[in-house]
């Protein structure tokens, strides 16, 4: 599995038309907590079932778009934070040490 970088409006609001899953990691890169979650996330990143799509945001990098994120999905910010999307509505997120791809993948498998 792979990230894909979220870098712009136009990918967000893609994902918000797509149908099935996708998740959003919200990272910043200033940050030793969310670095400690990006990594433990990619350690159990193989639970998730492998059509998946995975985008990483650097938010230093991409404030608006982070903020586009939680009006979209009505969400509050935080940071580090892992959004589920299924079709374009947000049904799960976490924060922090909370952040696990294993628990993401159990959501997906009770929201099927």
């Amino acid at each position: 599995m792979n990230w894909t970088p979220l870098e712009s409006l136009e990918q967000l609001h893609a994902i918000k038309q797509s149908a099935g899953y996708s998740i959003l990691f919200k990272h910043s890169t200033r940050c030793s907590t969310s670095l400690m979650a990006k990594k433990k996330f990619e350690f159990e990143w193989d639970a998730l079932p492998e059509e998946t799509s995975v985008y990483f945001l650097d938010l230093i990098k991409n404030r608006q778009i982070s903020n586009t994120i939680a009006e979209l999905f009505d969400v509050h910010h935080e940071s580090p934070q892992l959004l589920l999307i299924k079709d374009g509505e947000c049904i799960y997120e976490a924060s922090h040490s909370e952040i696990s791809a294993e628990e993401a993948a159990e959501q997906m498998a009770v929201n099927s």
